[in-house]
């Protein structure tokens, strides 16, 4: 069976071709892993978010880890040398990053990066 099951209240439900809208109109589970919401990779220190891959490289660099250079054309790639097994794989664009590699970062990286909901870009500002 393919799709994707949602789960509510103990109930499960099976999506058969899934969307964006259709988990945005689904109800959300109890874990929060609907789709629709965006996450963003924001470096702690400054608090300022990463909004490209020369940023992160940068963020990375300083923090000892190197491109790793992989015969795997559509991947971006960071590692911490050859005695550390940790190994960071993104897609080349920037636009494809997805939470997931988000979270790779900042585990990798507890002290110096955060992955937060995307804030709304349409809220009122306080004078």
């Amino acid at each position: 069976m393919s799709g994707v099951w949602v789960f509510k209240n103990g109930v499960a439900r099976r999506i058969e071709n899934p969307t964006r809208e259709s988990f945005e109109s689904a109800p959300a589970s109890a874990g929060g892993g609907g789709g629709g919401r965006r996450s963003e990779l924001v470096y702690a220190p400054t608090g300022e978010l990463v909004g490209s891959h020369e940023e992160l490289e940068r963020r990375l660099g300083e923090l000892g880890w190197v491109r790793y250079q992989a015969g795997r054309p559509e991947l971006i790639q960071y590692h911490r040398g050859a005695a550390s097994p940790d190994l960071i794989s993104l897609p080349r664009r920037f636009a494809d990053l997805r939470s997931i590699h988000m979270y790779d970062i900042a585990f990798k990286n507890r002290s110096f990066f955060l992955v937060r909901d995307r804030r709304s870009t349409n809220r009122a500002t306080v004078p």
